[in-house]
Order: C-alpha cells, then structure tokens, then sequence
C-alpha cells in the first residue's frame, strides 16, 4: 500500500486511463530523493496497466555502471520485443538491430550514423506494439541511463500522441534534467501518512517519534528505521537522509561474516548482476553463490537463476562505500579477467587502475570508439575522458580529450564541448592539435550565435591544421563568415584555398566582384540540378540549395531542398534535416508559400527540440522574421531572437514609419545575397517616400548591378521598380509588372502593382489604376500582409472603389489546417500511405491518422479518395 500518494496515483491513472478510452499518449517524469517512493509509483503503475486487457508493459532500470555501455538500457528495455523490429521502416530497423547487437552499423546506411534514428525506432516500436492495446513504458532511476538510451527514449516521449503510448521516467532530484518532460516532484510524507507507514513496526512511542525524526518522511528511510526499532543508532548527526540510511545499511552489512561482505561487494563492483563474470570473479577470490544466503535472507539482496540484484540502489552504494579501497581494487581486477565484454574489461581495469597507464586507456579508447560507431556520442565521450585521465603522455591525453569535445559536439552538447577542448588545450603546444581544438571552440561560437568570432576563430586556426583539416576548416570557415557578413575572413579563407569554387564565389561577391563570383556559383548550383546522387548517398544539396537562395534561384532552391530533405527523410536523418528545413522554408517564404513555410518551420523547430539541438532558435527564427515583417506582426518580431535589420526596415516601411525604416535598412550589411539586397532594394523605396531621393541613387545602383548579374526574373522586375521610383518612370513599372508575371516572388510583385497603382492614381486615371490595385490586394490578403493591404484598399478607395478582392479558394482552405495537419494532408492527397507518412514526419502512423481524422472536417471531406480531388497547391503569382 502506498501511504500519502493519492494525487500522484490520481496523475498516472489518468494518463493510463487516456490511453486506454481514448488512444492518447503521455509522458511523465517523477522526480526525489532517494528512497522517495519513486519506484513504489512504478510498480503501481504496472499493476494498474497490467490489469488492462491487452495492456503491455516495458521496463528499463537505469544501471549506475552501465552508463558507460551505449544503448545498454535500449537493450534492457526492448530485448523482449525484439521480435517485432523485422516490420520497421528499413532505417529504423537498422539502428535499433545496431543498438542490440551491440556491433556498430552493417553496410554504409546513414541513419546508423544519425543519433536520432534509435529514438524514432523506439517511437514506431512502441505505437506498433499499442496496436494491440495500451503501452506502459517504465524507466527507472533515469539518471544512471547511459547517453545513447536516455536520447533515443526522451526523443520517442517527445513525440508522443495519440499511439495510445504511456512513458513514465523516475529520476533523482539533482540529475537527468533539462529532459522536456511534465514533472511530478514527490514530495516527503506528512507525520499522519508517516505514522500510519509506521503502525505494522509494533514500535514504541519513543521508538516511533525517533524514527518519524531521523526519517523525516523519507518512506525507504521509515522503513529501514523502523526495522531497527530501538536498536537505530543516534540520529542527531545533522547527515542527509539517504546518508542516514547508508549508515544503516553499512551497519548491518557490517554484521555479516566476511565472505558474505566480499561477495556482496563483488556483486556492487560488477554492478549489472550478470552471473557469468561475477561468478568467475567470486571463484578467482575464493567465494562463491553459497555466501549470499544470509544477505538474501536479510532482504539486501535478490538471487535469481541468472542475476543478482540489490534491493535498492543504495544497499549496492553502502556495499561499495564500505569496503576498503584495496579491497575494491583487487576486486575489480578479478572482474576484469573473467569478463568476456570487452566494455566491460576496460571499466575494470580502469576502476582498478592506480596511476596513469597507457594500455588502459588505450583500452577505453576502443570503448569510446566503439560507441561512436553505435551513435552513442556521449558515452564515446565519457570513455575518451577517462582513457585522457589515464594517459601518461601529455600531447596524447590532449588528443583524447579533443576526441570527447568532438563527441561532445557530435551529441548537441556545446557547452561540454568547449570545456573539454580548453582542459586540453593547456597540455599541448603541438599547432595542429591546437587547430584541431580551435575548430571545436569556433563551432561552439556559432552554435551560440556569435557567428563573426566563430568565422574568424575558424580561418585563424586553419593556418595551423594538416592539409586534410584545413580544407575543411576553410571552407566551414568560409560559410561562417559569409553568413556573419564578417568579410576580411572570407577574403583569407579564399586566399587560402585557391581554386576551391564555393569558398572563391563567395569571396568574389564579398569583394564586389560580382562578374566573377555569380557564374561560379550559379555553376554549381547546376551541377547540383543536373547530378542525380542516389537516394542513400552521404552527401546532401543543402550547401547547392543554400547557394541557390544566394543568387535568388527560387526554383533551383525549392527543388534542391526539397530533394535533400526527402533524402534524409528516407535516410532517418534526423539531426540534418532542421538546417535543411530551414533553407526549404526560407524559399518557400521568397516564393509567397506562407502557409507551407509555416508548417516546415514548425517542424524543424520541433525537431530541434525533440533532438536538443542547440541550433535551433536564432537561424530558424531568423526566416519567420521575414513573415513577421510581411504581415506587420510588429510584437512578435519584436520578440523574436533574431530580427535582422532588414525585417525591421521591411516592417517599418510596411507600417508608413519612414524614417525608422531608413534608420534599420542603411545599416544592414549589405552582402550580395537575394535576402540581404531585398533590403537594398527597400531603402530605394524608404528613401524616396522619406522625401530623400538623394539617398536612393546608391542602393539603386547596387541592385542594378546585382540583379544584371544574377539575371533572375523576379530581381530584374524589382530592379525597373527602383527605376520607377527613383525616376518617376511610368515606363519602367509598365515593365515591371510584365516582367513579374513570368516571375516568382508574389509578395514584390504585389508591392510593384500598388507602387503602380498609386502612381496611376496621383497621375488622375483612376480606372487604369483600379487592375493593379486589386491584383495586388488580392496577394496581400492571401499573405495576410495587412499593413499593405490596408494601404491597396486606401489607394482603390482613392480611386472611387470601395469594393475588395475576394480570397482565393485554395488558401481559405489550407488556413483551415494547423501546420501539421497541412503537411499530413499534403503526402497523403499524393497517395502516400499513413504508414510511409509517418516514416517521412518522424511521426506514429497513429498520430498520422489523427491529423488525418481531425483535417478532413475541416475540408468538409470524409475520405482519403475525395482528399484526392482537392485544390491544396496555393497559387504563388
């Protein structure tokens, strides 16, 4: 029975209870102290889902000495269902047979290498096994997970919904944090629930109050107090409770006969309770299985046919705390030589080790690396750390702490990262190891957003590197800089690596050489159109993409994002596909696909937080800053993380606010990129309505150049715009608005028309002006860019209409859906079963069906075949 847990067993019965009526999932983390009542919670969970019919139930006990053993709790949990991987998407399936066999990835798939892809597994796992009723997923003492379980579990609960899922975590107050989760906190009983756990000890009342003191509400500490009775020692030591209950526990091992203290302690050391290595240790030492029977009498320990498991956590740490220390090594020797896991051997051996020694560390070394293979970063990271601190040579231990900060890196854990690489930075002086560290700290800067130091750091520390190195770290260096605008570092990484076409395009538009860098660039951007890479191929088209939106190559952008985020869609790649996303939304946004770039933003901000990704915010708030300007959401991109410069000159413009406007947009740092010369192009507009013509010649002359060279319909439309404005031409806006008919871009064309329309109406023919006033109403209402909607209707007012344009269809209807439910709804109009939807989203096929089930009503359809009949591609012109 459990004493003062009413509200807490209320929570897990709803949450239970929601999955089996209603088909919901839900994730839930408690949380204490040690010996707090978490694991009572647990069991009492199990026995509630157990008594569902079809309920099934899933365990994982989080292992102190198995945190350094990758994909160890992944193994503990789904070993007994797996059986079922066989019917897995093929990715999914592959890094999750990787995570059981305990071997690194066959073949050369690439989402055995995406950390990420084990959780999805655990996900799609999970919902299939809910096809045959309600999923319980408990994991204990979440804190001694080892990295790679406790990413690839917290990712599947994350994006739980309605598989019919329930995952509850229990966890120690001060660890496993920053998880995402609902948190429960169990709080100590109260005297009254403490008395009541009491009433079966028979204690006096002295006895009684003296247990209800030294326990202080702590249920494992009421009951092994109150098993003492008034033999419990004095307990006026001011000493935490779970150090109290240590203290008890020690002191009852301390009664036992001496072999029943060493093969207890042999149990501690070993850790996981695996017979076979203890049983080898305890025959090396003289002991063996026979001398457990008083322990298990005493209810310390639990002995099995196959393992050997200490009642509670702490009785394992008292066991261990209490021995000597050369005692604990010898013991810990004894496990390393009758083990037969190579891990295993090397904790060991490590464990016992005195001093620093080369063939230890060498040994965890493997380890690391082979966690690495397996995905498991943050264990490769943990066992490099340790092979460090045991390696004499000080150049080699600086080489293997750079190897933890990669790992680091290669986890999402920057922070981690840069204090490993400046630990060993203080122990080599060899320049290409100080290199090596130096793109580690450079790839923390821009992680962080300070992406000038990141640029600079990186070029800098290049000079330095091996040949193999340095290439890399240019060219890495060479993107930083571009997109920092921090250009006297990509002139040196250009100087640096002649002959390299990315990095040299870049360097010439930076240097205003725009004769030069554009056909570069524009020739790679071709080549990656025209190359047909097969779809499991390592290397994707986002730099191609990325490019493309440099020159304003709409169409090229849209299709070479679109195909390398369909690649790692298919691949399961996870953790690359938010920096492809964001590329995917930043054309969709150029070409007025307001809504799809909403729902692709959507995911991958969700994608970066369900992976805890630290480069989430500022790079992909930076491309909703752009629609925020367009629709004058002027609180919202206020509040935005990154607002640049040229989407507060954009909103202030679109709001009348002139000089304001003019204030942002003449400090831009105008390179020459589709995004940045938009803002150019801006403050020819903002300076001729400021009543500064004077201030528009320059920026004038920039986008001419710009747009000749980049020879795109939409920017040599815009280009005629400026024309018109700085000229007072109706000629060139005649030419314009031809001009973007052929062009993508529907938000400047309808800025082009009102501009138009407006010079028609000030020129006294009103009807003529009428056809562009309401062309360009129409776009604006679609975009919902409602300060230039207001002034459209204005000026058609101006002209004698007082009518409005009317929406058209197919954005009605695709504002009817949330983002999610407009991606689903997408995949599924083509054909593509909720299963494979599924696969493509990161999502259950359950959760596909109920974006599904919750659309069609709002299409005023019922069916998949009628979905098929739909208009769902909004016009982009």
């Amino acid at each position: 029975m459990l004493y003062g847990r009413n509200d807490e067993q209320a929570r897990i019965s709803s949450l239970l209870a929601g999955a089996r009526d209603e088909g919901r999932s839900g994730a839930l983390l408690l949380r204490g102290e040690a010996g707090i009542g978490k694991s009572a919670l647990l069991d009492h969970a199990a026995e509630l889902a157990s008594g569902d019919a079809g309920g099934r139930v899933l365990r994982v006990t989080g292992i102190e000495v198995e945190s350094g053993i990758a994909f160890a709790g992944i193994n503990q949990l789904l070993w007994p269902v797996r059986d079922r991987l066989a019917g897995l998407p093929g990715p999914q399936a592959a890094a999750l047979n990787a995570a059981l066999s305990g071997s690194g990835p066959s073949g050369d798939l690439p989402a055995a290498r995406d950390r990420f892809t084990t959780g999805l597994g655990v996900l799609t796992l999970l919902a299939d096994l809910a096809e045959d009723g309600p999923v319980l997923c408990l994991v204990d003492d979440a804190q001694w997970l080892d990295g790679a379980t406790a990413e690839a579990l917290l990712f599947a609960a994350r994006r739980l919904a309605a598989e019919a899922v329930v995952m509850l975590f229990a966890a120690r107050d001060d660890a496993f944090t920053g998880t995402g989760l609902p948190e429960l906190p169990l709080q100590r009983l109260g005297r009254d629930d403490a008395v009541r756990f009491l009433a079966e000890h028979g204690l006096s009342r002295d006895a009684r109050d003296r247990v209800l003191h030294d326990a202080d509400g702590n249920p494992l500490a009421l009951r092994e107090f109150g098993m003492a009775g008034d033999r419990l020692p004095d307990g006026s030591r001011p000493l935490p409770v779970a150090d109290r209950v240590v203290a008890r526990f020690q002191s009852r091992i301390d009664e036992l006969p001496e072999k029943t203290r060493l093969m207890l302690l042999i149990a501690a050391a070993e850790g996981r309770g695996y017979m076979p290595s203890l049983l080898g240790a305890a025959r090396e030492m003289g002991v063996g299985l026979e001398d457990l029977e008083q322990a298990e009498r005493d209810g310390l320990v639990e002995v099995s046919g196959r393992s050997i498991a200490f009642r509670h956590p702490l009785i394992r740490a008292a066991v261990y705390q209490g021995a000597v220390a050369a005692c604990r090594i010898s013991v810990h020797q004894a496990l390393a030589s009758s083990s037969e896991d190579a891990d295993c051997r090397a904790r060991h051996r490590a464990s016992a080790a005195l001093g620093p020694d080369e063939d230890v560390a060498v040994d965890l070394q493997d380890a690391a690396e082979r966690a690495r293979k397996r995905t498991g970063y943050v264990t490769a990271a943990r066992l490099y750390q340790q092979a460090a601190d045991l390696t004499p040579a000080r150049d080699a231990q600086a080489a293997r702490l750079r190897a933890a900060a990669n790992m680091m890196l290669q986890a999402g854990r920057p922070d981690e990262a840069e204090h490993l690489a400046a630990r060993a930075g203080t122990l080599t002086d060899d320049p290409a190891e100080l290199a090596r560290l130096g793109r580690v700290r450079a790839v923390v800067e821009y992680e962080r957003g300070n992406r000038r130091t990141a640029a600079r750091m990186m070029v800098e520390h290049s000079a330095y590197a091996e040949p193999d190195d340095k290439a890399t770290m240019l060219r890495t260096g060479a993107t930083y800089a571009w997109t920092a605008g921090e250009t006297p570092a990509l002139l040196r990484a250009a100087e640096a690596l002649p002959g390299d076409a990315m990095v040299g395009g870049l360097a010439h538009l930076a240097g205003d050489d725009l004769a030069r860098g554009v056909p570069l660039l524009a020739a790679l951007v071709a080549e990656a159109r025209t190359s047909t890479p097969e779809p499991r191929a390592t290397a994707g088209l986002e730099d191609a993409a990325g490019l493309a939106l440099v020159l304003g190559d709409d169409e090229a952008a849209l299709e070479l994002a679109a195909v390398e985020a369909a690649r790692c869609r298919l691949n399961g790649l996870i953790g690359a596909l938010p920096g492809v996303l964001r590329t995917q939304a930043q054309a969709q946004v150029a070409t007025g696909l307001h809504a799809d770039a909403e729902a692709t933003l959507i995911e991958a901000i969700s994608l970066a937080c369900d992976t805890g990704l630290p480069s989430g915010d500022w790079r992909l708030s930076a491309v909703f800053a752009r629609v925020a300007a367009v629709e004058g959401d002027e609180s919202r991109l206020r509040e935005m993380p990154e607002r640049s410069d040229g989407a507060l000159g954009l909103l202030e413009l679109g709001l009348g606010r002139y000089d304001d406007a003019l204030r942002h947009l003449e400090s831009v740092h105008h390179r020459y990129s589709a995004d940045a010369m938009l803002a150019v192009a801006d403050l020819v507009e903002v300076a001729v309505r400021a009543g500064q013509p004077e201030r528009a010649r320059a920026p004038f002359d920039r986008f001419r150049a710009w747009a000749d060279a980049v020879q795109q319909p939409w920017a040599s439309a815009i280009a005629l715009r400026c024309e018109a404005l700085v000229d007072d031409s109706e000629d060139a806006y005649a030419q314009a608005v031809r001009l973007h008919e052929k062009a993508t871009r529907p938000f400047e064309k309808a800025r082009t028309e009102l501009l138009y329309g407006e010079w028609l109406r000030r020129a006294r023919r009103r009807s003529d002006a009428r056809t562009p006033l309401r062309s360009a109403m129409e776009v604006f209402e679609r975009l919902r860019a409602k300060p230039w909607l207001d002034r459209a209707r204005a000026e058609l007012r101006a002209t004698g209409e007082s009518g409005s344009a009317s929406t058209p269809t197919a954005p009605v209807l695709l504002d009817r859906l949330t983002p999610q439910e407009l991606q689903v709804v997408r995949l599924a109009a083509e054909g593509i079963s909720s299963r494979e939807i599924a696969a493509q989203l990161f999502l259950s096929r359950r959760t596909v069906e109920y974006h599904l089930y919750k659309a069609y009503p709002k299409l005023g359809i019922s069916s998949r075949k009628e979905l098929s009949r739909l208009t769902l591609e909004p016009s982009t012109t």
